[in-house]
């Protein structure tokens, strides 16, 4: 298949693009390339998403009649909605990586994947981390929008693993000397490509659910 991957060069879409170059798919990169190249053997376009729709252009026009399958990790609302504005309509599937952040209530064990989500963020809204589920909850909304029945939402827990640079787990041992480390659902950056790759070549889905077991 002819995939291509927004993003590609760090952390989650890098070890995607990495998974589907494996697999033997046919994989184009679109990045900015600031943080490091798309893994060997996956095709780069440069673009800078920041720049709006034109940023799409080249993937428009490298499309030759369509992408079989598109794959966007984004967490900003408004180039996810551009991307799928420019490239949605010629594309066989759609995979969003959104966050499991976005389910309204956390208190329930074990929630259904049909269980209420945030309010979309608001168009115009300053991304902060206070409102990272709201803006994956507004990129979900643009997903099945736009993508319709081609859509494919993968509700990740949380990522962290090789390529992680949030340094989230170094955080805890000084913070708390002497405490246990408080436990999480952590997933691999290499469990949710495995899902993925093989979803790129079925219709659309439900949202997907993807955790893994509570760990430290």
């Amino acid at each position: 298949m002819r995939i291509l991957v927004l993003g590609g060069t760090a952390f989650l879409s890098a070890e995607i693009a990495r998974q589907a170059v494996a697999a033997g798919h046919d994989v184009t990169c679109l990045a900015r390339g600031t943080v490091s190249a798309p893994p060997d053997g996956a095709a780069w376009l440069r673009a800078d998403r920041s720049n709006g729709a034109a940023a799409y252009s080249a993937a428009a026009e490298a499309s030759d009649g369509g992408w079989d399958a598109v794959v966007d990790v984004s967490r900003d609302p408004d180039q996810a909605r551009e991307a799928l504005e420019a490239l949605a309509g010629s594309a066989r599937h759609w995979t969003f990586v959104s966050s499991c952040s976005v389910y309204a209530d956390h208190s329930v064990a074990g929630a259904a994947e049909d269980a209420g989500v945030l309010a979309p963020l608001p168009p115009g809204t300053e991304l902060t981390a206070g409102n990272y589920g709201e803006a994956k909850a507004a990129i979900e909304h643009w997903t099945t929008e736009l993508a319709g029945d081609r859509a494919h939402i993968c509700r990740a827990g949380l990522v962290g693993g090789p390529g992680d640079g949030s340094d989230r787990y170094g955080y805890w041992p000084p913070a708390s000397p002497g405490t246990p480390v408080p436990s999480w659902s952590r997933t691999s950056p290499r469990t949710p490509p495995r899902s993925l790759t093989p979803a790129t070549s079925r219709p659309g889905s439900s949202p997907l659910p993807k955790a893994g077991p509570p760990g430290r």
